[in-house]
């Protein structure tokens, strides 16, 4: 067994006032299995970067291990896998790579073709692959489901929970719950480590939480009294103080008075000063037990009334491209209140049939029918565009900036990130960015392409109650297996050829 030792680790990112860390101490055991939870923004992928070296930082970090990281920076991606494989994990033979891709379902025949022409999922899957077959080094894996559907987010899952010795930054709660054997979670106040999976986590969390809040009054009422307290302490100081001044030392019954009640004025004042001190202490000290819960303000939508129960009708759809048929004869009909999930492997049509549904120019036979006068709000997967800061992006989009605002506040956006340009942005931010603009829009339909992508699990979970509550009619693609079988009425599995 090693350890990974952090010690008043402190760290900002140049130019900024706020301390992404501020003087925080824990430590690993290299032979966990660790997932590593909390909203974004809070410095998960700056932690990996800053036990990767990348950045200066005040404090300790110590490791008797070396560290690798996922995403793997592939330089050349026109050499065939296996030599990129053999690169990565030099001292691994052939058969050895060939056993561990078969334990990710990775064909054979993948090992001897550019890896540029692998999915992304079965490149995220091999670089893995390749990543665990170095020997002694401490993995650090950070977000690989977004690229993986859902089938390969269970096959990832089984397999990580083979292995040991790796950090993983993942929101996908039943991928955690699989392939984890200690959380360490960023929180608002300071960072913990629990042993056991996301459930077991979040279970002790609610608990505390509710612990918490059951305690929220009774303390702001002994903090209100003892801050009460200090203002009595200090008026009776303050008045010792005063007695000190008005006496006539001439008079007899005042001879040898000042000075004795100069004394007596000090020695109340230092006692106040002491109380004051051991006071502020106590009221620090119970403030604290406040500090910790993630507020997740209800989120709203404004869901639209369509005028027929059928929203979209698609009939015998057919989606082509080179002559290679990815969606065949597909029959369905989205109806007013129905949530449809679209499922399916890495380049099943599904990302294709809702650019065309939202009127791209995608090659197909078959028909589509969009009701009349049909309002639709829409979520790309693609965040690359969002550029300037979130006032100019409300105006470009005519987007309410008060209740935009209003809403990223409430999915934990802080008010230091309203006058950054976009691109400065987290991954999980740009995402807010775009689902935040879709919930300000009135709408008969809202067609959400992979919306959870990078988006924290308190956020999701805020979304997950949204759509229970408002019940808006939506057409989504998503691989997070919780959240699908939470929201979803209707379910649509497309096949991949």
């Amino acid at each position: 067994m090693s350890l990974i030792n952090v010690s008043n680790l402190t760290f900002s990112y140049d130019g900024s006032y706020d301390d992404i860390f501020s003087d925080v101490s824990f430590q690993i055991d290299t032979a966990w299995k660790l997932g590593f939870c909390g909203r974004n923004g809070r410095g998960k992928t700056t932690f990996l970067k800053l036990l990767m070296g990348d950045y200066e930082y005040r404090g300790m970090i110590s490791a008797s291990v070396k560290f690798d990281y996922f995403p793997f920076a592939v330089a050349d991606k026109s050499q065939d896998t296996m030599s990129i494989l053999t690169t990565i994990a030099s001292e691994a033979p052939v058969w050895q790579i060939q056993k561990e891709l078969s334990k990710l379902a990775i064909a054979e025949d993948a090992l001897y073709r550019p890896f540029q022409t692998l999915s992304n999922g079965e490149q995220t899957k091999a670089l893995l692959a390749g990543l665990f077959l170095r020997s002694d080094n401490f993995l650090l894996i950070d977000e690989p489901t977004n690229h993986l559907d859902m089938a390969a987010r269970d096959t990832v899952a089984r397999y990580l929970n083979n292995k040991s010795g790796f950090i993983i930054v993942s929101h996908d709660r039943a991928f955690l719950d699989i392939c984890v054997d200690h959380i360490l979670s960023i929180n608002k106040a300071n960072i913990e480590i629990m042993t056991g999976n996301f459930s077991t986590w979040w279970k002790q969390k609610k608990r505390q939480d509710a612990y918490e809040l059951a305690q929220n009054e009774q303390l702001g009422q002994e903090i209100g009294r003892l801050k009460e307290s200090m203002d009595r302490t200090g008026r009776w100081s303050d008045k010792a103080e005063s007695n000190k001044f008005g006496f006539n030392p001439r008079k007899s019954e005042n001879m040898n008075r000042r000075p004795y009640e100069a004394a007596k004025s000090a020695k109340m004042m230092k006692q106040a000063k002491n109380t004051e001190k051991r006071r502020q202490r106590n009221i620090d000290e119970k403030s604290k037990l406040l500090k910790n819960i993630e507020t997740a303000d209800d989120l709203k939508i404004i869901p639209l009334i369509y005028h027929t129960p059928n929203i979209i009708t698609v009939e015998n759809l057919t989606i082509a491209y080179d002559k290679r048929e990815i969606i065949t004869n597909l029959t369905f009909t989205l109806q007013q209140g129905e949530r449809l999930a679209l499922r399916g492997g890495n380049g099943s049509g599904k990302s294709s049939l809702i650019k065309l549904i939202c009127g791209e120019d995608i090659p197909h036979t078959g028909t589509i029918n969009i009701g009349t006068k049909l309002i639709v709000s829409y979520v790309p997967q693609d965040t690359s565009f969002l550029t300037g800061d979130l006032k100019s992006h409300a105006e470009k989009y005519q987007i309410d900036e008060t209740l935009f605002k209003s809403i990223l506040r409430k999915l934990d956006f802080s008010r230091t990130q309203f006058d950054k340009d976009m691109r400065d942005f987290s991954a999980g931010q740009k995402k807010k960015v775009l689902l935040a603009g879709s919930l300000c829009q009135p709408a008969h339909v809202y067609i959400w392409d992979e919306p959870l992508n990078f988006i924290d699990v308190l956020s999701r979970m805020q979304i997950e109650e949204l759509i229970i509550k408002f019940k808006p009619t939506l057409l989504f693609v998503e691989h997070d297996r919780a959240f699908c079988e939470n929201i979803a009425t209707k379910t649509i599995d497309l096949l991949t050829f």
